[in-house]
């Protein structure tokens, strides 16, 4: 277990059987100047380092058209985050919420989403900023931010 994902004060744990429940494929990986979560930004910054989306050679084509937008998501898999807590307590502030209230990477399956800036595809993937997210995260889906195919809710009131 890393140092960082020690149990605090007040924080509570799940005793879970290893995950067998879902399949998941990984489409490729990212790449990114960070080494350790504490190299990793919050939340990424548009301005950040450009980083790699490198996707095997199979799903590479699945990528045609993407350059129309300027914002992508990515969805990955934080690999190396622990998956037993239901409560946390930032760093930050030291008060204990529940896992879902918060978007820390220790959670029961832990997914991780950026919104990051489209620099430009490349023949293996794609240069972006604003990735938070260690060196040679898997990853799980690339996605417009918005399209045509996009359906539009109204605002909630």
């Amino acid at each position: 277990m890393h140092p960082a994902d020690a149990t605090r004060p007040g924080e509570t744990t799940l005793d879970l059987p290893p995950p067998d429940d879902a399949r998941l494929r990984f489409v490729g990986h990212l790449e990114t100047p960070f080494a350790t979560r504490a190299d990793c930004p919050r939340q990424g910054d548009w301005d950040g380092p450009e980083c790699r989306v490198v996707l095997k050679p199979d799903f590479r084509p699945g990528l045609d058209g993407i350059e129309a937008f300027e914002v992508v998501e990515l969805l990955y898999w934080l690999h190396e985050a622990r998956r037993d807590l239901l409560t946390q307590s930032p760093k930050s502030d030291g008060a204990v919420r529940g896992t879902f209230s918060l978007r820390s990477p220790l959670r029961p399956n832990p997914i991780g989403l950026s919104r990051v800036r489209l620099v430009a595809r490349v023949d293996d993937g794609l240069v972006v900023r604003g990735l938070d997210c260690l060196n040679g995260t898997p990853l799980l889906d690339v996605k417009p931010d918005r399209c045509a195919y996009t359906v539009q809710v109204p605002p909630k009131r």
